[in-house]
């Protein structure tokens, strides 16, 4: 396993961090299949944890607390706040009334005193930058976060939360967490030279793609992955980008075995690649995607490899461009651009 540093914190963190979304009721997991993948994950050199409040409505914060019992000071320990908790209109966004209840909230299911990250799952156009900075720095002088990032930000977002960190002297976001993979490389464009602009620490999200970088999306077979249940539009081939995404998966199987790499060791060596990368999020569900992945701990790919994948998915594309995560909210809401 590869260790580098969290931005500039000074923390080091492994090339790969255990992601905890599919703890719980979405990833159907018990509490032993959490623990037992959590132990695996450590044993193989992994040592950053990360969750979300809304992972399972919660559940997945209390198996992470239940699992890290004991070895807390082990775990770089992240989670996040920001998307909804239910209907009511103020379980969610980034204001101070709510990120100071919720993070109480996440500390009890964890049954931990504080965490070392804490992450805005996403920008929220309603709350302003100072309103959650000014938050966020108290909640970490009262020692209850060690740092703060952000979470599929847009790059001038990212930029102007750095500005109003400044101007208002407030703590600043220290780490960016955007997906990333060979299939989805956007933030290439953007916010990969931002957060290398500002120090920051970034953790990519769905470096697999969703399973199709995994080997469970091959020409001529079912689609195997549990994702296709939830989002099936998402693996329906007959779209023109999910077509595009499959050929570009078996020009890139093929380029694998030739350097004598699976698929998810290419896909995880190919995010982990990019020196503005810190970490890559896995999200395993079973012992099996574990090991899978873990395989790719220490994968670096040749410069030839590399030019290979350009060759496959040019720098900055995405193959599937209505699924970005960061996409203004104008350019999703005709009533925003309009008089």
């Amino acid at each position: 396993m590869q260790y580098r540093t969290l931005g500039r914190t000074g923390i080091q963190v492994s090339s790969l961090a255990l992601g905890a979304m599919n703890f719980g009721a979405v990833g159907r997991t018990t509490q032993d299949d959490v623990t037992a993948l959590v132990d695996a994950a450590l044993e193989g050199g992994i040592n950053v944890i990360d969750t979300a409040d809304m992972y399972s409505g919660g559940e997945s914060e209390e198996m992470v607390g239940k699992a890290i019992a004991g070895r807390r000071d082990d775990i770089v320990l992240a989670t996040k706040a920001g998307l909804p908790m239910g209907d009511e209109p103020n379980r969610t966004g980034s204001s101070r009334r709510w990120l100071v209840t919720e993070l109480d909230n996440s500390l009890r299911r964890l049954g931990v005193d504080h965490v070392d990250l804490y992450q805005i799952h996403r920008w929220d156009p309603n709350t302003g930058d100072e309103e959650t900075l000014a938050a966020l720095t108290d909640l970490q002088r009262a020692g209850k976060i060690r740092h703060f990032g952000s979470s599929t930000f847009p790059a001038y977002r990212i930029v102007q939360a750095q500005w109003a960190a400044r101007e208002h002297h407030l703590s600043r976001y220290v780490t960016e967490q955007p997906s990333y993979s060979i299939l989805q490389r956007g933030i290439e464009t953007h916010v990969l030279p931002v957060t290398e602009e500002y120090g920051l620490g970034v953790l990519v999200w769905s470096p697999l793609a969703s399973g199709w970088l995994s080997g469970a999306i091959r020409e001529g077979q079912a689609v195997t992955t549990s994702r296709s249940v939830l989002m099936p539009g998402r693996f329906d081939t007959a779209v023109p980008a999910n077509r595009a995404r499959l050929d570009a998966v078996e020009r890139l199987a093929e380029v694998a075995a030739e350097a004598g790499l699976t698929l998810i060791q290419l896909a995880l060596g190919f995010v982990t690649a990019h020196p503005g990368v810190t970490s890559a999020l896995i999200g395993p569900r079973t012992p099996a995607h574990l090991d899978s992945q873990l395989a790719a701990a220490d994968t670096v790919l040749s410069a030839d490899v590399l030019d290979a994948i350009d060759a496959i998915v040019a720098p900055g594309t995405d193959l599937a461009p209505d699924e970005k995560n960061d996409t203004p909210p104008a350019l999703l809401d005709p009533a925003l651009r309009r008089r």
